[in-house]
C-alpha cells in the first residue's frame, strides 16, 4: 500500500512539472505577445525593467541550452519522476496529457534550436524597440 502512495506523489509531482514547464512557455510566448500589443497601446507595465529582464533571460536560457544540446532540466525532472512511479508512456491525467502533447513536438532537434534561436533573437530585438523602463525613484522631502 505505501508503494502506491509512493507511485502516486512521483505521478504527482511529474504531472506538476508538465504544468510547470508548460507555464513558464506560455510566459515567454504570451509575455512576447503582450510586449508586442502594450508597446503599441501604450502599456506602461510593459516596459517594467524587472519583467522585461526575466522574460529576455528566460527565453536566453531555452537557446542556450538548446545551442549546447541540453535536455531542459524540468523535461529531465519529469522523466525522473514518472521512472520513479513507474510509467513506461506517458499516462498522466487528461489536463497533463493535453499539456504534454502541447509541449512535447516530434521534429529534428535543429528545427528546434533554429525556432528558439530566431524567437530569443524578436525577443532581444523588442528589447531595444520597447525598451524597459526602470522605475524612477520618487524624492522624499521631509518637512520641518
Amino acid at each position: 500500500m505505501e508503494f502506491l502512495a509512493t507511485e502516486l506523489l512521483y505521478r504527482i509531482g511529474a504531472d506538476l512539472t508538465v504544468v510547470i514547464h508548460f507555464s513558464f512557455v506560455m510566459f515567454v510566448l504570451l509575455g512576447q505577445i503582450l510586449i508586442l500589443i502594450g508597446a503599441l497601446a501604450g502599456w506602461k507595465w510593459v516596459r517594467n525593467f524587472k519583467f522585461r529582464m526575466i522574460h529576455l533571460l528566460s527565453i536566453l536560457f531555452v537557446v542556450l541550452e538548446s545551442l549546447v544540446g541540453v535536455t531542459c532540466p524540468l523535461t529531465t525532472f519529469e522523466k525522473w519522476l514518472r521512472d520513479q512511479a513507474g510509467e513506461v508512456s506517458y499516462q498522466g491525467d487528461f489536463i497533463a496529457a493535453c499539456v504534454h502533447e502541447a509541449l512535447f513536438m516530434e521534429a529534428p532537434p535543429w528545427v528546434f534550436t533554429l525556432c528558439y534561436s530566431l524567437f530569443g533573437l524578436f525577443v532581444l530585438i523588442t528589447f531595444f524597440l520597447a525598451p524597459p523602463q526602470r522605475a524612477k525613484k520618487q524624492e522624499v522631502t521631509k518637512e520641518t
